[in-house]
């Protein structure tokens, strides 16, 4: 393998334009070369990523049902690098991403890859270095060697896969609609020998959307798919004596969840027994599916470049709330040029931080200049806001840049 392998960025989207819009333009600022992008969406999707600075070099295929690992399989076709990364499309990636999650496959024996998932704050860690068991419980990673029967976790909105090791092990299983189906391949990685590495600074932000699945807030509007996955996975990976108290653990857990949520006043009504319900019509619907419904990967076709040219620099702005208007705009106009570019906004105040991308591609940081950005932080911690901004810099530096030496501070 090349220094610098081709990669093929994978996002896969149902139901979610304006978020798949979003997403893509944080794709656009990677820094990463060479880099293709494959979207596979409903027409709804399609539409709303077709007027993109790069629309006319992204691969694409209309897909309107929801099974993720078809779609998934459908993205692998169309892709010509040699590592796929997967990101979904309620989430956005950090600019240094793909560097960090394409280094431990440089490694031969390495087959896929992972990182950090953040939670809807931009900050709190969401998901990162786990591992699974046979019966599709996650749990953090171990020190040292890896016990038998675990397998690490691939977090389905940011890994890395070998191109030739996907097709070697039939692609992702279709029989998973959604639910547990990069988990089932992270399993079968293990069973063949294979190594998957974590790279702690592969980040990603991931929103948790809402979906034909879950409101905004994750209360459940079906758990069809949960139910029809989980024993699916229970068949392929437990031992047989485990598959029936593994189910049943199952629905006690989701019938305290939903409990919880009725006393909450966030279910109404009969939703509990209705969602039960569905949770074991899935189950039933699992236990009849094929247990291999494999996938003959094409050959790759040709790779199609995003961007030929190397990344523009990225911009740093900086400044206090009263400033935003004029700060917004300029950060704009440098993301409106492809540049990486990030917004640091603090009042006088002790607001805790948040970060987000902005629809029109900002990385905006925004608090109390005395807040606390990380959740170890006290309530309040006095600052000069030079000093706090050199504090905050330094601390997404790495994920955010590669070498802070060399970016283009203005502000």
């Amino acid at each position: 393998m090349t220094e610098h392998p081709p990669v093929s960025v994978i996002v896969v989207s149902h139901g979610r334009p304006a978020l798949l819009r979003r997403a893509l333009i944080g794709i656009g600022q990677l820094f990463y070369r060479p880099l293709e992008l494959v979207v596979v969406a409903d027409s709804a999707g399609l539409a709303a990523i077709s007027d993109l600075p790069f629309a006319d070099r992204i691969k694409t295929a209309r897909q309107d049902d929801a099974n993720i690992s078809r779609a998934r399989n459908r993205g692998a076709d169309l892709a010509g690098g040699d590592i796929l990364a997967f990101i979904d499309d309620d989430a956005v990636p950090e600019p240094t991403w793909l560097t960090h999650l394409v280094s431990p496959l440089s490694e031969p024996h390495c087959a896929a890859a992972t990182g950090t998932v953040l939670g809807r704050n931009g900050i709190s860690v969401q998901w990162a270095d786990r591992v699974v068991d046979a019966e599709g419980r996650a749990f953090p990673a171990p020190r040292g060697p890896l016990p038998d029967g675990l397998a690490v976790k691939l977090e389905g909105t940011n890994m890395g896969l070998r191109r030739d090791v996907l097709a070697a092990l039939g692609g992702f299983d279709e029989g998973y609609g959604f639910y547990l189906d990069e988990t089932d391949f992270a399993f079968r990685l293990m069973r063949t020998g294979h190594r998957v590495a974590f790279a702690p600074l592969a980040t990603v932000h991931h929103g948790f959307a809402e979906s034909a699945r879950r409101r905004a807030d994750r209360v459940p509007l079906s758990l069809r798919d949960v139910g029809a996955s989980s024993a699916l996975y229970l068949r392929k990976h437990a031992t047989a004596d485990r598959l029936g108290p593994a189910l049943e653990a199952l629905r006690q857990q989701q019938a305290a969840r939903l409990a919880r949520l009725h006393e909450a006043g966030l279910l109404q009504g009969g939703a509990a027994a209705r969602l039960l319900a569905e949770l074991d019509g899935g189950i039933a619907s699992g236990r009849d599916r094929p247990l291999h419904q494999t996938h003959a990967v094409a050959d790759p076709p040709l790779f199609q470049a995003l961007i030929e040219v190397n990344p523009p620099p990225p911009a740093i702005l900086s400044g206090r709330w009263f400033s935003r208007v004029r700060l917004n705009r300029q950060a704009q106009a440098c993301a409106a040029e492809g540049r990486s570019t990030s917004l640091f906004l603090f009042g006088h105040t002790v607001r805790a931080h948040r970060v987000t991308f902005t629809d029109d591609g900002v990385w905006r940081q925004s608090g109390g200049l005395f807040g606390p950005s990380r959740r170890d932080q006290p309530r309040f911690t006095k600052w000069s806001f030079r000093a706090r901004i050199r504090e905050e810099t330094g601390r997404v530096a790495g994920v955010r840049w590669q070498d802070l030496s060399q970016q283009a501070v203005t502000g």
